[in-house]
């Protein structure tokens, strides 16, 4: 009987390959209402310090940071202040924002990593462009919230690990595959290009699309490969 690959076992959920979540602050959403920056809080789910907005009704929520918010400045909604909420028809062109949200209403899904952005570059009465930290532009629905400013946590990558024990903490507090192996390095049981010698693939780097999973590997449905000819 086979062995189950990585992907097949990452697929299917166990506690191996889950993620920690339990351990995790809680799920960042934009303000609904205007609030007070009452703490500024420490997740290892998120690459960006969190703030957590307290209301005046007793709740409270918790949303990315951006640089130059600190303890006891207001949050809120209707201004053109860093953390602040507004709908992307009231920004104007150019002005810097993150944790977009993809659809209105959901609480923002783009751009919250620490230390990313994304700009409005154009807008009409059907959609906003807007472009973002990949400088993919996207087109969103002027009803769309976004929170203004640049996300904090920016010189993250600049403090080098030195050594592979500090990067496999980092990526065991999320629970993540580390070291990750090239599939031609790996045994025949563990990966469709493995085995035979570390520098030959077994079988073909082209995949069909109807492929099961595991066997996806490599170029999946490629329309052409090799170099393109001028």
């Amino acid at each position: 009987m086979g062995k189950r690959l990585i992907q097949q076992r990452r697929g299917r959920g166990t506690h191996t390959y889950r993620s920690p979540s339990f351990r995790f602050k809680g799920a960042i959403s934009l303000p609904s209402q205007n609030g007070v920056v009452s703490d500024i809080v420490h997740c290892q789910g998120h690459t960006a310090p969190l703030i957590q907005v307290s209301y005046n009704d007793g709740a409270s929520c918790l949303a990315p940071a951006p640089e130059g918010v600190k303890i006891g400045d207001p949050i809120g909604q209707g201004q053109l202040q860093p953390g602040y909420v507004l709908a992307l028809r009231d920004i104007p062109e150019g002005t810097i924002i993150h944790n977009i949200e993809l659809r209105p209403g959901d609480g923002g899904k783009l751009v919250r990593a620490g230390g990313t952005f994304a700009k409005i570059v154009a807008k009409s009465e059907e959609s906003i462009r807007v472009v973002l930290p990949s400088r993919k532009e996207k087109l969103l629905l002027p009803e769309c919230r976004a929170a203004i400013g640049l996300l904090a946590g920016s010189g993250r990558l600049e403090k080098p690990f030195l050594k592979a024990g500090v990067r496999y903490m980092k990526k065991r507090a999320r629970n993540k595959l580390y070291p990750k192996v090239c599939g031609i390095s790996m045994n025949a049981v563990d990966h469709p290009f493995g085995g035979k010698c570390s520098h030959i693939k077994g079988r073909p780097t082209q995949s069909p699309r109807n492929a099961p999973p595991g066997r996806k590997v490599g170029k999946v449905a490629p329309r052409r490969t090799g170099r393109k000819s001028r």
